[in-house]
């Protein structure tokens, strides 16, 4: 059940508006004093202003008072001798905290009934044993003590009550019935629970055993989040804005080329795979409608990988015919058992599974009854082949990296590339 709306009695909006009148001086010493009864320099400082229920002068009453082991706050009390209107509030003297504050207290005896507390408008109460709630920012902020916030909120509930029992009896009769749960929680015939969160973190609810710890209650301070900034009214900081990349993978790209058949206008399509457990990869078909030719073509998305890559497989089952693979132009691939090599840049980069890259090369162990070894051999280090057992390691499968010869880094023209330290070679362009 929610208090919303549970603030003094009467009317919405009034509000002490200050008028030019003479303030009586406040005392010497310190601006804002320890807040004690026996203190009597601390008077309030009485300014005459318009009450905003009968329109008539009253007297706004400020009083600037620093709670111990808390911080400086500042009271405020307006009342009209004419039509008897009053309000009570505080305000926090100082700036909102960095972090959020959350006071969760177990009332266990009559004694925790009278622990001062500092309720600001921006904090939410609640009491869950009755699932009882006051919203922030529906009450004036308040210096009171436990059984003040309680008084506070069945005087809230109260106060619409003769208008409801005319209208809906049955909601009058059920917040009646609230009512007297609300008034039995200060006899404390059993422990509940009290909670205070204000994210601005100028709450407090009193530790009677201050400095030392209150094994009752429970403070813990947190960030707040981008909503309670707004709500505070902070300018939260705007999380940079990325500029949108286009997403690629999920989009299949055309554009105009030439037929390698007949040279007739043809379309090219284009797609950014990403293979598990492996790297992006560009997939590219050609398909030419004036003669029929296909082609399709495999890239590598990435470099050329640091280390080279030898992948070998030891086919002992059909099933292993189904593996996705993916092999690069510059892969060479043996079969040691059929005394088979096939050098790279034959059949171009392809993305398919083992039995069909075979089926490419050559019309032969397609049933994979012959247990032989596959051996893919790429120095570029972009080739690969399926591991059906990943994450885990595949007992039939080996992948080496190696460092390339010179040979082979020739072949991929990497001995004559020079990436650090070119501009030292170079002569200065005047």
């Amino acid at each position: 059940m929610s208090a919303s709306g549970a603030v003094e009695p009467g009317p919405p909006g009034a509000a002490a508006a200050l008028s030019a009148a003479p303030a009586q001086p406040p005392s010497a010493g310190p601006l804002f004093r320890p807040i004690s009864a026996e203190d009597e320099e601390q008077q309030p400082t009485e300014i005459e202003s318009l009450c905003m229920n009968c329109y008539r002068n009253g007297m706004t009453r400020l009083l600037l008072t620093k709670i111990p082991f808390f911080r400086e706050i500042i009271v405020s009390s307006f009342s009209c001798e004419h039509c008897g209107w009053s309000n009570t509030e505080i305000q926090s003297a100082g700036r909102i905290q960095d972090q959020g504050v959350r006071y969760a207290l177990s009332v266990r005896g009559l004694e925790d009934m009278n622990r001062e507390v500092v309720k600001t408008d921006s904090a939410t109460t609640r009491i869950p044993e009755l699932d009882f709630e006051i919203p922030a920012f529906s009450q004036k902020g308040a210096l009171t003590t436990v059984e003040g916030l309680i008084n506070r909120a069945i005087s809230g509930l109260e106060q619409d009550q003769p208008t409801r029992r005319a209208k809906e009896e049955a909601v009058a009769e059920r917040i009646d019935e609230f009512i007297i749960k609300l008034k039995e929680l200060k006899k404390v015939a059993s422990p509940f629970t009290l909670i205070i969160d204000d994210p601005s973190g100028n709450s407090f609810v009193e530790n009677p055993h201050a400095p030392r710890k209150d094994d009752a209650l429970v403070i813990t301070h947190y960030n707040r989040t981008l909503q309670q900034e707004e709500m505070l009214g902070l300018q939260a900081e705007a999380p940079e804005e990325k500029p949108e990349e286009e997403d690629l993978r999920n989009e299949v790209l055309q554009f105009n080329t030439n037929c390698p058949e007949c040279n007739a206008p043809a379309q090219t399509n284009m797609k950014l795979v990403q293979i598990p457990h492996f790297k992006e990869v560009i997939i590219m078909a050609t398909n030419c409608e004036n003669c029929g030719h296909r082609t399709n073509e495999v890239k590598s998305g990435g470099a050329v990988e640091p280390l080279g890559t030898k992948i070998t497989l030891c086919i002992t089952d059909p099933s292993d015919m189904t593996r996705d693979l993916l092999k690069s132009e510059t892969c060479s691939v043996e079969i040691p058992e059929l005394e088979f090599e096939m050098g790279m840049a034959v059949l171009g980069g392809k993305f398919t599974t083992l039995e069909g890259l075979l089926k490419d090369i050559r019309e032969l162990i397609i049933e994979g009854n012959m247990k032989v070894h596959f051996i893919m051999n790429d120095p570029a280090g972009n080739s690969y082949l399926q591991n059906v057992y990943a994450p885990e390691e595949d007992p039939e499968m080996k992948v080496e990296r190696y460092k390339r010869t010179f040979d082979q880094n020739e072949e991929l023209g990497l001995n004559d590339m020079k990436t650090e330290g070119y501009e030292a070679g170079l002569d200065p362009q005047r």
